[in-house]
Order: C-alpha cells, then sequence, then structure tokens
C-alpha cells in the first residue's frame, strides 16, 4: 500500500524566525465553497503550513475562505498574502503607496480573521513610488503588530537589495520553473542571503506536454510530469518554496508525493539544462 503523502516530507526552509514545509498551496483560485474548504483542511491535515494567498485573488475571496476555512483549526499555518494590486472589472492597477498599503492590510486582515498576518508581500513595485516608501510603509505596520514578516514579489536584484536597507525581507516571490528561468540568478542571490524563494506558476503546465525528456523520465519514475517538475524545483535549492495550486483534493495528494521522488544526479542534470527554445511560428 503505498504512504499517505506529506508535505513534511518535502523538507523546510526558513521565513525568517518560523520553518515551513517547503511544499505549500497556492491560493489564486479558491473561493468561498465548501469544497474548498475541504481541500484546505486535507491540505493541511497532510502537512501544508503554508499557503499562499492576495487580496485581489477572486476579487478578495481567496483570503475570505481560508480565513473561514482555518478558524478554527488546531494546525498552525502561515498564512501569506499580497497586496499593492487595485483590481477592477476592466483590468487593474499598481498602488504601492503608504496610504494604500495601510489599508489593503485592514482589509486583509479582516477578511483572514486574524490579528497579525504572517507573512504579508508587496504584490508589484508600483514605478509612482520608490520602493524604499512602500517597503517602509509595511515596516511601520510590522511595528505595530499588524504584519509579522515582510516578503517581495516579482521584483529585481537592486529593489531587493534597496527593500533590504530599510528593513528584513524573508522571502522574493517571482516567476520560475522549468521552462521559465529568467529568474536563476535571483534564486542564486536568494540562496546566497538564505532568503525563501517562492516561484509562482512552479509547473507552467501549458509546457509539460511538449517536454519528450520529462515524458520519458516520468514513465521511468512511475510519476507524472508535474510531480517531476515540483521535484526538480525541491532538488535545485533548498530555499526554493513551491505552492503548486488545485481545487482538488486528489490533484493536492499528487503534488505532495513529487516530495517522495528520488530524482537521480543525472537525471537532475537533465531537467536543468536550458530549455529548448518554442518552435518557430508559422
Amino acid at each position: 500500500m503505498a504512504r499517505e503523502p506529506s508535505a513534511a516530507r518535502a523538507g523546510s526552509v526558513r521565513l525568517g524566525d518560523r520553518k515551513v514545509h517547503r511544499l505549500g498551496l497556492g491560493g489564486n483560485r479558491l473561493t468561498n465553497t465548501e469544497s474548498v474548504h475541504t481541500l484546505l483542511g486535507r491540505a493541511v491535515e497532510l502537512g501544508v503550513n503554508f499557503i499562499d494567498t492576495s487580496d485581489v485573488y477572486q476579487f478578495n475571496a481567496s483570503e475570505s475562505a481560508i480565513g473561514e476555512a482555518l478558524r478554527n483549526s488546531p494546525h498552525e499555518v502561515v498564512v501569506a498574502t499580497k497586496g499593492g494590486i487595485v483590481r477592477t472589472p476592466d483590468g487593474g492597477d499598481v498602488d504601492g503607496s503608504a496610504e494604500y498599503l495601510r489599508e489593503a492590510v485592514a482589509g486583509s486582515l479582516e477578511r483572514l480573521g486574524v490579528d497579525r498576518i504572517e507573512l504579508y508581500q508587496l504584490h508589484r513595485v508600483d514605478p509612482k513610488v520608490p520602493i524604499e516608501t512602500s517597503v517602509g510603509a509595511l515596516r511601520d505596520l510590522q511595528k505595530e503588530g499588524q504584519i509579522r514578516r515582510i516578503g517581495l514579489c516579482n521584483v529585481s536584484i537592486e529593489e531587493l537589495e534597496r527593500a533590504r536597507r530599510v528593513t528584513t525581507i524573508v522571502s522574493v516571490q517571482n516567476q520560475f520553473n522549468l521552462f521559465e528561468r529568467e529568474q536563476e540568478p535571483m534564486l542564486d542571490y536568494c540562496d546566497q542571503h538564505s532568503i525563501a524563494f517562492i516561484p509562482w506558476n512552479p509547473v507552467h503546465r501549458g509546457s509539460l506536454a511538449a517536454s519528450t525528456t520529462l515524458s520519458e523520465m516520468a514513465t521511468r519514475y512511475h510519476a507524472t510530469p508535474p510531480q517531476l517538475a515540483l521535484r526538480w524545483l525541491l532538488q535545485r535549492s533548498p530555499v526554493v518554496l513551491p505552492i503548486p495550486g488545485t481545487l482538488s483534493v486528489p490533484h493536492l495528494e499528487e503534488n505532495l508525493a513529487a516530495a517522495d521522488i528520488e530524482l537521480s544526479d543525472e537525471d537532475f542534470r537533465r531537467l536543468s539544462e536550458p530549455p529548448a527554445p518554442p518552435a518557430a511560428k508559422r
């Protein structure tokens, strides 16, 4: 009988003074439904103690769903949320002003039903506002006890270094996966400075089917291509914290089972080779 999957077997990564298991859950599609509550309950039961969301995911519904589902949970879970994007039915804009971030944090606290947000990340740098101003506002909210730890999303190394001169940054959330490697220097920087690196879009499902190497390996490992993509991320650096999203309990369990795959050094090297450029459009 196959053993039950567990996020704990993925190992741990530090978010400042707190360790979390290195397979989390992305909340960008979560809404306040019974099936989502079931999913979240099963996730924490299987050791997921890091859940990523944002105040703009599903127009606030993701935060509300997580807050309600975990309100009476006996498990200790770090819920990370974000602010700085203003979403409207017609699109969205970026607002990194101190006034807006204070308003955004207040809204997230209410929807999550907590007195303090364990990790709050600036969702996007506002080109109209110096990053020092935005991060300084989060530092002030941290001193007031409204947020515990501060992270950044979609940032450059230069912006990260500027932010680190203002306060401690415990996480960076940029796009990174087998097929999108532009953030490799950022990952190396985070590795060197013990900053958690949270790759968004960690699986890049749209490219999986086109990879014959991944398909061949999946057959040999009795695994799925998404599982190997996640296993590669876990093996790429000890600071990587993948957050694959799902609305399905079986899919959640499949993702967590990636921690049990023992990827050989040779296969890791093969997967680490630069991805082939996309075929020319005709």
